[in-house]
């Protein structure tokens, strides 16, 4: 079998040639009108945001710091600008049922003018009917009811005056009241001398008196029916005043406003009120109270005045008050209370006919957010309540508003474990979220894709409000964004990363005094922030140079390979070899993953032990018996270990233990197998090299070091200058393999060997000298087990 051949400097890095960029500077170039390369989420958006059906509500779904928020923005306020604006809505006051204020809807942009004529009309009032109340007309009729008054109350008394008098009886008037006394000569006589009077004399007198008493009784008892029968005729009089000079303004009102029948009743209804409580204007000293002309005031919950198109609104808190709206209250000589008028509105209501942006995350972290969204969605209105009230936590009597109708479109931002997760374990969430926009992580690389990248790099300098870039500069950051996503053939989606990247190049263009960012300047950003980020890596580094953590790069060991790992801290990402070593002896086909059974092994490490074991039974033992036992350590390895990429690794350690043939230490491996020896691809190709490359460059001149990775993932290699470097001068290699002989023929210089018809390996091979070995496996461990059954069967006969 041929040996693989170490890859070239154009395989391991895909360069971005600058002639295919046809510009100087990003200056000259136009915006992109749509996001490149997310045509299967601008379609779903287009879907989402144009059906009308109930629960086809949005979910975008991408990884964080892809810029979904901004693309989900700017295409919805394109799309919004061609819909309708939606209406005003209002609450007003409630005559009937003071605790349940109204809600009118308006036209946009009327309820402002609404509101504007209300407060005029409170206004009016709190002057006009105090001042009809002091005209002289008025006063006038005010003052002839009053003289009506004394004029039949005298009227009545008179008569019984009269009649005394006639009876020689006078009616005189005390401080306890009236009383009546015999009169002669038209002079009250005195006790003495009405003691001198006859009996008879005596008897018609006090008959008399007891005669005008009782209708002096009847007079007086007439008296509160006539000053209730004045008092209802004050109180017509205040009504007919108020009418008069309500009529004028109201009248004016229910003209303008004679198009919409839920004003003209409310207009109507505050007629009757200002007529029922007309006394209050006038008792008042400065006007009416402030808490009844609050009445007739108009709470605009939602102005879309100055709304073009369809509202897009993003709530950044979206819990539970400013999803929904809140009642305020105010505190007034140290009690709480509220009106209609502290009702405010939510950003369901203020998104109420158009779009309502929300982060997934931050709905689910509020305290009951997530319910209340999905009630209102269910429902179809909005209900704007406390949750202590909606929980019955508290049973204070407070404002109960009437709902308004709902009809908005949700646009969840989430990452796909969040969607996901929803998907499965929250039965309402796909009635609800019905329609699914992907966001792309990574976007095509070819030749046509150049100039829309370089298109969309400009745009995001001009919102950066940066330096233009040149055209080498470009180049540079297209090549970066193939190193973000991992793959030659692909760009990065990653708006932040890029966003930041021209931030900071920006940064050092102005350090230089230059008036746009060069290449070197992208160079610099990008060696910048991986230096800011590089102390782990570096004690890492020194701890083995020092030799604390055992690595060769030189050399050749029996049972003993250099895998490759990927650590992750944060968003810094960096590989690191590991020593991976392994012990083989007589056994019955057992592998023991030493990680495993010390628990730092997760399930898919232990599944790439078991199919290592598989391969060797099937590849060396397919009819009989794999004797062999076997064991596979991660050295100086104290943390968990997870994946399947030091599977080819693993193989080549343990065949080496079996055969005792060394294995070269200059070289490091990665690279998943399955059952039939063929290398898989990993993750973190770049990162393992570069890590294995800095370990080796640091013990000094490096003398032929490289790296084995699968085949299949020679397009993933952005590898960075360094490495490419060394590659072209020949000084250090990547060589890219297919099948587990190619691993084992670069790794021990011994050819693999191909199995006869008959099974067997030619001589001389490595494979033949596996089999052999574990034929001698199988040889000592029948001896043994002969040995032991003699030594049972002698102790059982003499006994």
């Amino acid at each position: 079998m041929a040996v693989p051949a170490a890859l070239t400097e154009d395989r391991i890095y895909h360069y971005c040639p600058p002639e295919k960029l046809d510009f100087e500077t990003t200056e000259t170039l136009e915006e992109l009108e749509l996001p490149f390369g997310q045509e299967r989420m601008l379609r779903a958006l287009e879907f989402g945001a144009g059906i009308k059906a109930p629960g086809f509500n949005l979910f975008v779904l991408g990884p964080s710091g892809a810029g979904k928020h901004e693309l989900v923005r700017r295409f919805l306020d394109s799309h919004a600008a061609e819909q309708p604006i939606p209406s005003d809505w209002c609450h007003v006051f409630n005559f009937r049922q003071s605790d349940q204020p109204r809600v009118i809807e308006l036209p946009p942009g009327d309820g402002r003018a609404f509101k504007s004529d209300m407060n005029d009309l409170a206004m009016e009032l709190k002057t006009a009917i105090p001042a009809a109340f002091e005209s002289e007309e008025y006063q006038a009729r005010i003052q002839e009811l009053q003289e009506e008054v004394a004029r039949r109350q005298q009227q009545g008394l008179f008569a019984i005056q009269k009649e005394a008098n006639a009876n020689n009886i006078a009616m005189l008037t005390t401080p306890a009241g009236f009383t009546f006394a015999p009169m002669r000569n038209g002079e009250v006589i005195e006790p003495e001398e009405y003691k001198n009077f006859s009996d008879d004399e005596k008897t018609l007198i006090e008959s008399k008196v007891e005669e005008l008493q009782k209708k002096l009784q009847q007079a007086i008892q007439q008296l509160p029916r006539l000053r209730k029968e004045v008092q209802e005729r004050v109180h017509a009089l205040n009504e007919e005043m108020v009418q008069l000079t309500l009529g004028g303004p109201i009248g004016e009102l229910r003209e303008k406003w004679a198009k919409i029948p839920a004003v003209v009743a409310h207009l109507d209804a505050v007629r009757e009120d200002v007529v029922e409580h007309a006394e209050a204007f006038q008792d008042n000293e400065n006007g009416a109270p402030a808490g009844l002309l609050n009445r007739y005031r108009v709470n605009l919950l939602v102005d879309n005045a100055e709304t073009r198109g369809a509202p897009v609104v993003y709530e950044d808190l979206p819990n539970h008050q400013h999803l929904t709206g809140q009642i305020e209250h105010r505190a007034h000589q140290g009690n709480l209370y509220t009106d209609f008028t502290l009702i405010r509105a939510g950003s369901l209501h203020r998104a109420n006919g158009g779009y309502l942006i929300l982060d997934a995350r931050r709905v689910l972290s509020q305290p009951m957010a997530w319910d209340s969204l999905k009630r209102i969605l269910f429902s179809g209105q909005i209900r704007i309540e406390s949750l202590e009230r909606l929980y019955g936590l508290a049973t204070t009597v407070s404002q109960q508003p009437e709902p308004i109708p709902l009809d908005v479109k949700v646009v969840l931002l989430g990452d796909r474990t969040l969607y996901y997760l929803l998907a499965h374990y929250d039965p309402d969430f796909l009635d609800l979220f019905k329609v699914e926009a992907d966001f792309e992580d990574d976007l095509d690389r070819d030749d046509d894709s150049y100039g829309l990248y370089a298109r969309m790099i400009a745009a995001m300098a001009r919102a950066l409000k940066i330096r233009p870039l040149s055209r080498d500069s470009v180049a540079r950051l297209i090549e970066h964004a193939s190193r973000l996503a991992s793959d030659q053939k692909k760009l990065s989606a990653h708006d932040r990363v890029l966003k930041d990247l021209l931030s900071e190049s920006d940064h050092w263009a102005a350090q230089d005094g230059c008036d746009k960012i060069e290449r070197a300047h992208i160079e610099q950003a990008i060696d910048e922030r991986e230096y800011r980020a590089s102390r782990v890596r570096e004690r890492s580094l020194e701890q083995i140079s020092r030799g604390v953590v055992m690595i060769a790069t030189t050399g050749e060991q029996v049972g003993q390979v250099n895998g490759l790992s990927v650590l992750q801290l944060g968003a810094t990402r960096f590989g690191q070899p590991t020593r991976i070593t392994a012990t083989a002896r007589p056994g019955k086909g057992q592998v023991v993953d030493i990680e495993r059974e010390a628990k730092l092994g997760g399930p898919i490490h232990s599944k790439a032990v078991m199919i290592l074991s598989r391969f060797l039974a099937n590849r060396y033992a397919p009819e009989g018996e794999l004797s062999l036992s076997a064991s596979l350590a991660f050295e100086q390895s104290y943390g968990g270990v997870e994946g399947d990429s030091a599977s080819v690794a693993e193989t080549c350690v343990l065949l080496s233990a079996i055969t005792g043939v060394p294995l070269r230490q200059s070289l490091a491996v990665t690279g998943s197998m399955n059952q039939h020896g063929e290398v898989q691809a990993v993750g973190g190709v770049n990162e393992k090299i570069e890590g294995f490359y800095r370990v080796c460059a640091q013990t000094g001149a490096l003398q032929g070091q490289g790296v084995l990775l699968p085949a299949s993932n020679v397009e993933h290699l952005m590898l960075n200058r360094e490495v490419r470097e060394s590659v072209r001068s020949g000084a250090f290699s990547v060589y890219p393999v297919t099948r587990i002989d190619e691993a084992i023929e670069l790794m021990t210089g011994m050819e693999a060997g191909e199995p006869d018809r008959g099974g067997q390996f030619p001589e001389g091979s490595f494979n033949r000298l596996v089999a052999d070995r574990l034929v001698q496996f199988a040889e000592s461990g029948k001896s043994r087990d002969d040995s032991t059954d003699k030594d049972n069967g002698g102790s059982n006969g003499d006994g």
